[in-house]
């Protein structure tokens, strides 16, 4: 057995996970103050990628520079799709307005190929060097980056629903949003605020594994790929969210060392989490995290 390459592939697969985790964090965002499952959340992290792109290779700008102006571009960006395509929805029946993150996904998709094409481009060289060897193995300097940036994420999702304001009203406003709106609160900010954070987040980890793997169309598929760990920890649970997302990005890791080695399908790496999917939906429908919801007839 290649244990280096099987060691090589779990820090892969961990360091990958805590993304799909942030990831997933976004979408339990949007789903526990909305109800809404978002569809368009490969799109967020496409959209990030191809703008923060845009602003080192077109504009020429350094990279923290384009960086920054990424993320208040797509902070704007998710406060304005909730605005002009979600507000109107509410009130409707729950299929519709999935139906419409699933319009804005294949819109937004077409969008982007018309744009930038369909070819995958690279990232100017950020980092001196692409990779660094810690205790003999090769890691990608953008996967540290993004180990680093998901831990920040984590805190900074801990500390804002702790101790924010807006944090506090959207943790009353996914209890109960009535109530939330009986007290003061006002629900369509907090609806905004979970779109524009949500788009914000996933455009970052949209330009850290472009960073790594090229921007191309194949970004938008993270979205549906870490649907699996969203369900996995538990669709309103965003501790559950990041555990899941840990789990599924070792889970496909070490599909690909097994499939490699062992049995040699060739797309092992790519379906292994929607059998995984398939298995939690049958057996544990809720996730690891989630809450039961007991209906009666």
């Amino acid at each position: 057995m290649n244990t280096e390459l099987l060691l090589q592939l779990t820090i892969n697969g961990l360091i990958v996970g805590l993304l799909y985790g942030v990831i997933a964090m976004c979408f339990v965002l949007i789903y526990k103050s909305t109800q809404v499952v978002n569809f368009a959340q490969g799109e967020f992290l496409l959209i990030g990628a191809w703008v923060c792109w845009a602003t080192l290779v077109w504009l020429q700008l350094p990279f923290w520079l384009g960086f920054i102006l990424t993320l208040a571009f797509m902070t704007l960006f998710g406060i304005l799709i909730q605005a002009v395509f979600l507000k109107p929805m509410i009130g409707e029946p729950i299929i519709a307005v999935i139906m419409v993150t699933i319009g804005l996904s294949i819109f937004f998709q077409a969008l982007m190929k018309w744009i930038f094409g369909v070819s995958a481009q690279s990232y100017p060289q950020v980092f001196e060097t692409s990779t660094i060897s810690i205790g003999g193995l090769n890691v990608e300097l953008a996967y540290i980056m993004s180990l680093i940036f998901s831990f920040l994420m984590m805190a900074g999702f801990y500390w804002f629903f702790r101790y924010s304001r807006m944090g506090l009203a959207m943790r009353a406003t996914a209890f109960d949003q009535q109530v939330a709106s009986s007290l003061g609160i006002s629900v369509s900010k907090v609806f905004a605020a979970s779109w524009a954070i949500s788009a914000m987040v996933s455009a970052t980890a949209g330009i850290v594994m472009g960073m790594v793997n090229g921007v191309s169309d194949a970004l938008s598929f993270i979205g549906i790929k870490v649907f699996p760990a969203v369900i996995l920890g538990g669709l309103d649970s965003i501790v559950g969210g990041v555990v899941g997302g840990v789990i599924i990005g070792v889970l496909e890791n070490l599909a690909e060392f097994i499939d490699s080695q062992y049995l040699h399908i060739g797309n092992l790496y790519t379906i292994a989490p929607f059998y995984v999917l398939l298995i939690i939906l049958a057996f544990k429908p809720y996730g690891l995290f989630g809450t039961k919801d007991i209906e009666r007839i």
